[in-house]
């Protein structure tokens, strides 16, 4: 097992790694909003939210050694089911063709009482 940290990414904000690689597989703990270069939560429009917490976590994923390709399951955690739609214009834009399963939920609230958290499991095929 392997802790994943990069300096690219947001430091966890707790007793926790940004992601852990297990072999060919890569958890990514949930990311919120905040700019990696500042440490600050961004509050603005849902949709810049999302933005900023995929591009983290692709941040993540790449210094791990991973692909977008490469991400099997993603979890979206929202305050606000309304802003479903808007969620799925950025999610759509950053994945493109690449459709991992995807599970979103909505929750009462989420750490630092950001609008948006997003997890993912990534898992490298192995080629013999």
């Amino acid at each position: 097992m392997e802790y994943i940290n990069t300096p690219r990414a947001p430091k966890a904000i707790g007793p926790y790694s940004q992601a852990v690689k297990v072999g060919n597989m890569l958890f990514i703990s949930g990311q919120i909003p905040i700019d990696p270069s500042t440490n600050e939560i961004l509050k603005s429009d849902i949709e810049s939210e999302v933005s900023l917490v995929l591009n983290n976590l692709l941040k993540i994923v790449e210094d791990a050694g991973f692909s977008l390709y490469d991400i099997a399951k993603v979890t979206i955690y929202l305050k606000d089911m309304d802003n479903f739609a808007k969620i799925n214009e950025v999610y759509a834009k950053v994945f493109d063709n690449h459709r991992p399963a995807r599970a979103v939920v909505e929750v009462s609230r989420l750490p630092k009482d950001v609008n948006v958290e997003i997890e993912a499991v990534c898992v490298k095929e192995i080629r013999g």
